[in-house]
């Protein structure tokens, strides 16, 4: 199976890629959309690039590059009824959410702004750049991907 490149969107006043880097792995916890969580369920692998957007700042853009570090879990926080992500409707046998660990790789010198984003002819039909497209995780074609680490001058290379 051919590997795949992803984007994961995180606020920045929630968890930030300077908080990723000072920890250097995190549970990607909280996901609550159908489609986001099909996505690290059935297709992220470990070892897979992530774009790490801010999201919800100013400006939003891609912040740095992280990689997928494990294989998905069950979200334990959808059975924490004092977690903001509680799930009354599922259970332990049947969960419904999942995570899975990224690893820090990289902190961008400059945030790939939204607006250099949707300015880049190369990067037309990227999903990020869709409108109404609002998914905190979502598969990025590797030709988007090369191009935004080249746009934020990354050492990282796909």
């Amino acid at each position: 199976m051919a590997k795949r490149f992803w984007l994961m969107k995180s606020e920045p006043e929630v968890y930030s890629i300077e908080d990723l880097e000072r920890e250097r792995e995190t549970g990607w916890e909280g996901v609550r959309n159908y489609q986001a969580r099909n996505f690290m369920r059935d297709d992220m692998k470990q070892g897979e690039l992530v774009l790490f957007y801010h999201s919800n700042a100013e400006p939003s853009g891609v912040a740095g590059l992280a990689k997928v570090s494990s294989d998905p879990t069950p979200d334990a926080s959808q059975f924490d009824p004092h977690s903001e992500y509680f799930d009354a409707a599922s259970s332990k046998t049947s969960p419904k959410w999942v995570h899975v660990t990224i690893s820090f790789v990289e902190r961008f010198d400059e945030l790939v702004t939204l607006a250099r984003l949707k300015a880049e002819k190369n990067l037309a039909g990227m999903a990020l750049l869709r409108p109404g497209q609002r998914l905190s995780v979502q598969p990025v074609d590797e030709g988007h991907f090369a191009r935004v680490l080249r746009l934020a001058k990354a050492r990282a290379r796909v």
